[in-house]
């Protein structure tokens, strides 16, 4: 009896609201975003997915196949939007007994919460008639993924700069910051990425990595093999004796050492591969790590360099941001007033954030400084972080 009265007061409060639902083809915009605590949010917002069934999928009871499959909301969600039409297939609604078939239509109608992103601004570098280069911000995801849409950076400067469409040259992990270029056609993203396949581009990071790394410069030449279940990646090192295979994809890192305290050292970092996580993890392989990376820190390096645990808890300072000088986001006024629809079946609501992101996360010491190729280069200026005292 509870269930029917809330599915009653959501229909209700639909007719009344009259709901706009979005969908990918609706762009961000200035009003969309909330800024609390130095944090970016996303004003939650009516948004239609839309998926296909799969074979796998097939046979299922529509009720059973969003419980089973999309785990993030209680199955007693998926039978009152159903029931409600929330969930529909083929445009239509469906009784919860429906049985799903191969290659239909699935829409879910939800009350969309996107996770928080640092509050920084996403400075533009540099502006030509088919390239954009801006200064990423760590935490912020370059393209839309997953839970992240308008709290991105192709979010972030078309709403504020009016900069669309917009073509990613290369990825920047979401926690790393620095250089990020994009195209602003089609023609001139092929460009780059042919001469990205053909080994003509080369780029250069900077990070504040634990102790004192060696003066000269080092070579690290380690498989990284990454598993997409934990999310993170190891070096493998093969047996040639036994004839083990080595598991991974090869990878190839150059180090040098621009400068070190005793502390921490700042190194500039040259991949020749393009691995996920390759930087971070070839630096674990010297010894030396990223003072901050959690993901990263072996228990022997952690009771060495008590400073580098402490280093994640440190980049909240103001005097270690990973932004331009006077990008910061005291510049963005605190909206904490400002209001948002609740959504009466909404899991997520009253909160801004979803659940599982209402924690402060904060960026890698990992920069991204440079981009060359064949006659062009283009550059990002260092973080504060990367000036050792």
């Amino acid at each position: 009896m509870k269930r029917k009265r809330g599915e009653k007061e959501a229909a209700a409060a639909e007719k009344k609201m009259e709901i706009v639902w979005q969908t990918p083809a609706n762009p961000p915009e200035k009003h969309d975003y909330i800024f609390r605590d130095g944090r970016r949010y996303v004003r939650p917002y009516y948004f239609e997915f839309i998926s296909h069934v799969k074979n796998r999928w097939a046979g299922k009871t529509i009720v059973n196949l969003f419980a089973e499959e999309f785990k993030g909301r209680p199955y007693d969600y998926y039978v009152s939007a159903v029931k409600c039409g929330r969930i529909q297939v083929d445009g239509e609604m469906v009784p919860v007994s429906y049985i799903v078939k191969s290659s239909q239509k699935i829409s879910h109608f939800l009350h969309r919460h996107e996770p928080p992103v640092m509050a920084w601004d996403v400075p533009v570098l540099d502006k030509e008639d088919d390239v954009v280069t801006v200064w990423k911000p760590a935490t912020v995801p370059v393209h839309p993924c997953g839970q992240y849409r308008k709290n991105t950076v192709v979010g972030v400067l078309q709403a504020e700069y009016g900069l669309a469409p917009l073509f990613p040259v290369h990825r920047l992990d979401r926690l790393v910051s620095g250089l990020l270029i994009l195209a602003r056609n089609a023609t001139k993203a092929d460009l780059f990425r042919q001469e990205i396949e053909a080994g003509q581009v080369q780029k250069l990071y900077v990070a504040k990595v634990v102790g004192e790394f060696p003066e000269d410069e080092q070579i690290v030449d380690v498989n990284v093999n990454y598993n997409a279940r934990e999310g993170r990646s190891t070096a493998e090192v093969g047996n040639s004796c036994d004839g083990s295979s080595i598991k991974g994809k090869t990878a190839c890192t150059k180090f040098t050492r621009i400068g070190t305290n005793g502390i921490h050292s700042i190194v500039l970092c040259k991949p020749i591969t393009g691995r996920t996580h390759q930087i971070r993890v070839h630096l674990q392989c010297t010894g030396h790590p990223i003072a901050n990376d959690i993901l990263y820190l072996s228990e022997n390096v952690t009771n060495r360099s008590s400073e580098g645990v402490n280093a994640d808890r440190a980049a909240r300072s103001p005097n270690n941001c990973l932004v331009p000088e006077n990008n910061s986001s005291d510049k963005y006024e605190d909206s904490t007033k400002e209001d948002f629809d609740i959504d009466l079946m909404c899991t997520n609501c009253p909160n801004l954030a979803p659940k599982g992101y209402e924690g402060h996360e904060e960026g890698l010491w990992l920069h991204c400084v440079q981009y060359s190729g064949p006659g062009w280069v283009y550059e990002c200026p260092y973080p504060d972080w990367a000036v050792l005292t």
